[in-house]
């Protein structure tokens, strides 16, 4: 078995032969996966030919990652620039949660924009959909993790004496307040509030409380004239806990309806026709991308959509499995 020492000099061996020690620019988030990356390539290249940038999303964005990426960046001396891509997430959601493109339009999008022709390394690996299926170097990107998975890069973290801040839902990702959207972000001002205004303060309570989360979230779901937060906690806190979170959730005004989960759940999804056909993409939705941001056990009622807007699917409603 090669060792974590021999992993990481592979790699470094590898950024150097693809970026032919030319400026690179890494598509910086401030989690794991894109910390480790810009601190191997400053030691293949050297600190002068690394550049991180940044996609800001605004208020979709949670407060306490910016202050993360900026002490990152200060601790590994990484060239840093932010950059604004919130009217992109905005647009290409509209039509429905899509993660996938959001990432390859909002943020890699705009990350290669700013690399005016410059090698763009980015953090994909096997814990990702696109790290199981995309390509090492394609179109300007380079992915030198592509082959590990979540933990053989936590390893080389902790060999590299870099520390992680936990900023959103979970400690190992750099928290996006959007993909916890689970319908169409039609009104910004009301949908995307309830994302972002509900998902921070929630990390804000169990801040001031203390509490060790590994996974907190509010997902909004629900028909487009009514946003219900489903509230994500694990470990589960106890009652005291659990009613001030739904307290102070409930005085959030574009939420309507507030149900801390604690047993499993179904949820009821609409979902347009090709991804509606398709058995693959809905066990891959359901398993992939719900599951693991839910604190308790799920299951789905697939529905066929009539909104011929709707261009990937919308949770609807909900019903506790007693």
């Amino acid at each position: 078995m090669i060792s974590t020492k021999e992993k990481i000099n592979n790699i470094l061996e590898e950024i150097e032969k693809i970026s032919q020690g030319e400026e690179v620019i890494v598509a910086f988030s401030g989690g794991l996966d894109s910390t480790v990356v810009s601190a191997l390539a400053i030691q293949a290249l050297g600190r002068e030919k690394v550049e991180a940038v940044t996609v800001s999303f605004g208020k979709y964005s949670y407060s306490k990652g910016l202050r993360n990426i900026q002490d990152i960046s200060r601790a590994l001396d990484l060239k840093l620039k932010i950059v604004q891509g919130k009217k992109e997430q905005e647009r290409v959601l509209k039509k429905g949660p899509a993660c996938n493109k959001c990432t390859r339009i909002a943020k890699l999008g705009r990350v290669k924009k700013e690399a005016s022709g410059r090698l763009v390394l980015t953090g994909s690996n096997q814990s990702d959909t696109w790290g199981k299926r995309g390509l090492k170097l394609c179109n300007g990107f380079y992915t030198p993790l592509l082959e590990l998975n979540k933990e053989e890069i936590r390893k080389i973290a902790d060999y590299l004496g870099i520390e992680i801040l936990q900023i959103g839902e979970n400690k190992f990702r750099e928290g996006c307040k959007l993909k916890h959207l689970l319908k169409p972000l039609a009104a910004p001002y009301y949908h995307g509030q309830a994302a972002a205004e509900a998902n921070e303060l929630l990390l804000s309570i169990l801040e001031e409380e203390g509490y060790e989360s590994v996974l907190a979230n509010v997902k909004i779901i629900g028909p487009l004239n009514k946003n219900i937060g489903l509230v994500n906690v694990s470990p589960l806190p106890e009652e005291k806990l659990k009613g001030r979170i739904i307290e102070e959730l409930k005085k959030v005004k574009t939420l309507e309806q507030v149900e801390f989960l604690d047993k499993p759940t179904k949820l009821i999804i609409k979902a347009n026709k090709g991804q509606f056909d398709n058995q693959h993409s809905r066990y891959w939705l359901e398993k992939g991308r719900l599951q693991p941001d839910f604190s308790v056990p799920i299951e789905v009622e697939w529905l066929l959509t009539t909104n011929k807007s709707l261009s990937t699917f919308q949770v609807i409603d909900y019903e506790i499995n007693e």
